[in-house]
Order: C-alpha cells, then structure tokens, then sequence
C-alpha cells in the first residue's frame, strides 16, 4: 500500500519502538535455528498490543495531528484501489489544467455507481511533489466542481475523501483565484440534488477541506483531524510563535471526538489498534462499510429534500456549537 515503513515511530510510542525493536532482534535469532525463542516473542507483543491499546485510547489533541499525518497511513488513491471498483479517472478542469493533488472519477463502491473525488498526498518524494502533497490549486476545485456538476446531471452519488492541510497558497493559485474556486465548490456542493457523503481520513484543513466536505454525510476516521486551520498557523497568529502548536491544537477542537460532540460530523469510523497506519487493509474495509451504509440511507431521497436538508445541516452548525 505505501512505500513508507510503517516502523516510522511518532515520539510518543517510545515504548513500542524499544519492544518491536526486541521482537525483531529475536525474530533473527529465530530464524538462525540456534534458539526457540517463539515465547518470548508472544509474550512482548502481547506488551505491544497493551501499549498501543492504552496509548491510542489516551491521546491527547497534538498527538492525534501527529497520528493524522504519519507518513503510512493510507491515502486516497489507497481507499480507492480497495473499495471502488471500475475506477475511471477523469481529468482536468476545462479552464486551464490538470492538478493531481484533486483524484477524481467514475466507479462503483457495493454494485452502486458514484463519482469519487479525494484529495491525493502521496507516499514518497516523487509522488508528494506530484501531488504537491494534497494541497489543491485553484484547477483541482474547479475540476471537482466540474465532477459534481456531471453527477448531478446523471444523478450519481457523490463520494468525498478529505486529506489535506489546506489549499495551496502559493502565488500562482491566488492569481488564479484560489478563494473563489474554493468558495465556488462549497456552493456547488450546497446545490446537489444527488447523496454527497464525505469521509475525512488524515488531514482535514481549513477551507481546502471543506470545499469538497459539505455533504449530507460527514464521516470521519477515528485518528484524523479537521480544523479551520492547522495548530501552527494557529500558534503564529495568535502566540507568534509555532512552539504553542500543542495548545492550539487542544484549542481549535479538531478530532474527531470533539467534533461529533460539536455536531460538525456526524459519524467517527473506527481505526485499528494503533491507528489506520498499523492496519490500513482494516481501517480501509471500516470506511467503506461506513460509507455504503450513509449512502444506502441517503439514496432514494428526493434531490430537493437532500439539498434543503444539507443546506439547514450547516446552517445551524454555529448554534449546535454553541457559537
């Protein structure tokens, strides 16, 4: 599934990194025939599995970014290799470009035909430059715009899949208009009359999010995040200073807990002991069953009841949290 090792131990699983590090160290020794070591090795990832148990049911906010943005954890063009069948990408977006942080196209997720659009990171060098690490330019919207348009017209659902720690800010994208294209998708989305079902997997920032997360249905993994903006901007605006990252991140509420709570999402998906980049084949199999179950709920809805519903959904979001 990705090239990265998922051994890429985040500073708080010190613990774990010291007894995989044991286990394979007498893995070896198995494996010269001298010794039968094969109890040991139960009995230290019995340990494993408590640590992770404890430490993943205690984390705190930051960790949880951290956890979001671990370089194994699966990515788009994963979820879409495992559940959508007869994938057909569709490109560009008839104004000016191609941009491969936006994935988006034709398929089947249950029997059932959709239009898929996700936003894409990459898993090493040359595919993270390639997608420009998930960061969308003005031409992904537009081409998501132009993806929902086409499922609107042939009343195909419409599946989301959220990673990204925000639209690309760079020059290029301001003069192209970077604010109106993601305000653009926001309205497109507001204006379906077919199912939008939204599932946030790793990274869900600021306004490059939400541009293709205004959906009936918003599911979220258990170890992600969604945030107006990531705890370090945060910490630069408001302390000057990006070593209070930590306390934004506990300030901004954005995981997935919080956000239920909050009524900004509407339903968490479960993630594996040690989170999705520990067992990604599960995580991916938990999404999935989640997203066919919103959208076998969703679907046979009237189109202009779908669009009142959702439009209401986001409008009461500032009293729901008590704003």
């Amino acid at each position: 599934m990705a090239d990265t090792p998922v051994h890429a131990f985040l500073d708080f699983e010190k613990t774990i990194a010291e007894l995989e590090g044991k286990i394979e160290e007498l893995r070896h020794l198995n494996d010269g025939g001298d010794v039968s070591i094969v109890d040991e090795v139960e009995r230290l990832q019995t340990r494993v599995n408590r640590e992770l148990t404890q430490i993943y049911s205690n984390l705190t906010a930051w960790q949880k970014v951290q956890v979001a943005r671990h370089p194994a954890r699966p990515h788009c063009l994963d979820y879409v290799s495992a559940l959508v069948s007869d994938f057909t990408p569709l490109a560009g977006d008839r104004t000016y470009a191609e941009d491969h942080a936006i994935i988006g196209g034709l398929g089947r997720i249950n029997g059932q035909s959709v239009v898929v659009i996700g936003q894409e990171k990459g898993h090493d060098t040359e595919s993270r430059v390639k997608h420009n690490f998930g960061m969308a330019r003005p031409e992904g919207y537009r081409k998501a715009q132009r993806l929902m348009e086409l499922a609107d017209r042939f009343g195909l659902p419409v599946v989301t899949l959220v990673d990204t720690a925000g639209a690309y800010p760079g020059i290029g994208a301001e003069e192209r208009g970077q604010a109106e294209a993601i305000a653009r998708s926001i309205e497109v989305c507001l204006n379906l009359r077919v199912p939008i079902v939204s599932l946030v997997i790793g990274e869900g920032g600021s306004g490059g999010a939400i541009a293709i997360a205004v959906a009936d249905q918003v599911l979220m993994m258990e170890h992600a995040v969604y945030s107006v903006i990531s705890p370090e901007g945060c910490a630069s605006i408001l302390w000057r200073d990006g070593k209070f990252a930590t306390d934004a991140a506990n300030a901004l509420k954005l995981t997935a807990q919080d956000l239920l709570q909050l009524g900004v999402i509407d339903e968490i998906v479960s993630e594996p002991v040690g989170a999705a980049h520990r067992g990604g084949d599960r995580a991916i199999r938990a999404a999935g069953k989640a997203i066919a179950e919103a959208l076998s709920d969703l679907c046979g809805t009237d189109g202009a009841v779908l669009r009142q519903n959702r439009r209401k959904k986001f409008l009461k979001m500032g009293d729901t949290a008590g704003i």
